[in-house]
């Protein structure tokens, strides 16, 4: 009786446990529930009361403002107009092809229908759209073409119609040809042969042409032109040469080689200055001519300077410069004459520069001995006396010149009493018009110029 009383109490108590452990699950789980229920209805309280309070606004594709309180759909457009402050809103656009590609990147298939189109269909409209291109570009070549007939004859036409008026067509090599044949015609007048000396100017000023000169025996007729009796044939011959020798260093080697140097100097020495007044029609005066020819002989050539300088040149422009005729030509001598002691002074001291660049063309320049024979050939007095020209323009040449041979002829210019006179005498009469440049707002006039001359060489003379 005792044991089954125990068990019998046992059993009770493990009752009583699952009775009480049941109720407390049952009570837990009724507050949970009834927790979740709570925020449920808070939840859709305030979902009914978003949508009471916020609009959905149906955008269109026109701008237009959004009222406060109002919702907009995803993927509208948003903007704030600064001009009023109101916040506008559109719907999206978006092309067909868009959205095609759109749902071709998601995985659908586009729209194609294949069994409407069989490849020889295909092929057939792809050859119906060439022959229907080509005859659209076919029509507008024929259109073009026929707008060009409009404005420009044939070719063909013209040569026609030119043979019909004995006009000939001809390039630069051509009319040279024909102008030197007609200049060494024995047939033809001497108006005839200056006229073609006269136009063969015109062409060989061009590089090219003057080199072409050469392949035909061109340049060598108009070099013996030289020896013509007729001061006219000399004159344009000359003016003829000096074109063709301007830069043109093949010409100038030449020229050199045929004797043309000392065709020139013959010239210049036995030659006399003439007169406008003496000429049958308007043209350069013999003289300038041949001076031109020499100077562009000269220049940037110093082979050729050595060889005037062995030939006597200086002694032959000295003459000329002496003549009492003759002094617009003095001015264009002593401006040679300058033109070539600079030349070979920038020529050493671009080689001090350059570390022995082309020490060929450097060496030459040294063997041109010109600034001795200056000295030697008394062109430190001349040049001083031909600062007593009336001219401003040759004054000018003539102080460049006197400051290039400053080292060279120092002593005979302090020796020189009327040099000093002259730069004192143009030193107060450059001093006035330069006072009157400034007076007229010109800080720095041509006159100015020349008074900064004449000061640097008379303080060099002191």
């Amino acid at each position: 009786k005792l044991l089954l009383s125990s068990c019998l109490g046992l059993v009770m108590e493990g009752h009583a446990l699952f009775f009480f452990s049941q109720n407390d699950f049952a009570l837990t789980s009724t507050e949970k529930s009834i927790h979740k229920e709570s925020e449920t209805k808070e939840t859709r309280g305030e979902e009914e009361q978003d949508t009471e309070v916020l609009e959905v606004f149906q955008p269109t594709q026109e701008w237009q403002a959004l009222q406060p309180g109002q919702a907009v759909p995803a993927g509208s457009h948003v903007r704030l107009n600064l001009q009023t402050g109101a916040r506008e809103v559109k719907r999206q656009q978006e092309d067909k092809f868009q959205n095609n590609l759109k749902g071709f990147k998601k995985g659908k298939r586009l729209d194609i229908n294949t069994n409407t189109y069989t490849s020889q269909d295909l092929k057939s409209a792809l050859a119906k759209f060439k022959e229907g291109a080509e005859m659209e570009n076919s029509k507008d070549e024929q259109a073009r073409q026929a707008t060009v007939r409009q404005l420009f004859r044939p070719i063909e036409e013209l040569k026609k119609e030119f043979d019909e008026l004995n006009v000939v067509l001809e390039s630069d090599m051509q009319i040279m040809v024909r102008l030197i044949n007609k200049f060494n015609s024995s047939s033809s007048s001497l108006e005839e042969k200056v006229a073609a000396l006269f136009d063969l100017e015109y062409y060989v000023h061009q590089m090219d042409n003057a080199q072409d000169l050469l392949s035909f025996g061109g340049l060598q007729v108009v070099i013996n032109g030289l020896n013509s009796t007729e001061p006219q044939v000399k004159e344009y011959a000359a003016f003829v040469l000096g074109a063709a020798f301007s830069s043109n260093p093949k010409v100038q080697v030449e020229a050199i080689e045929g004797g043309a140097l000392q065709k020139l100097l013959v010239i210049l020495a036995t030659e006399q200055p003439l007169t406008a007044k003496k000429k049958a029609r308007p043209c350069l005066l013999p003289l300038p001519s041949v001076l031109f020819a020499l100077c562009s002989l000269l220049r940037h050539f110093p082979y050729a300077q050595q060889q005037f300088l062995k030939l006597g040149g200086l002694q032959v422009l000295r003459s000329l410069v002496q003549e009492k005729n003759a002094k617009v030509l003095a001015v264009r001598v002593v401006t040679l004459l300058y033109d070539l002691v600079t030349e070979k002074m920038f020529a050493e001291e671009e080689a001090e520069l350059t570390q022995g660049s082309s020490p060929e063309k450097l060496q030459q320049y040294r063997q041109v001995h010109l600034l001795p024979g200056l000295r030697e050939q008394g062109w430190c007095e001349i040049t001083a006396h031909l600062l007593a020209l009336p001219e401003h323009d040759a004054r000018e040449k003539v102080l460049q010149t006197l400051g290039a041979l400053l080292a060279t002829c120092r002593d005979r210019y302090r020796q020189d009493v009327q040099l000093s006179r002259t730069l004192n005498s143009l030193q107060a009469e450059y001093q006035a018009l330069a006072s009157l440049e400034l007076q007229e707002g010109e800080d720095d006039g041509y006159f100015r110029e020349l008074l900064a001359s004449i000061n640097s060489l008379l303080k060099e003379l002191r």
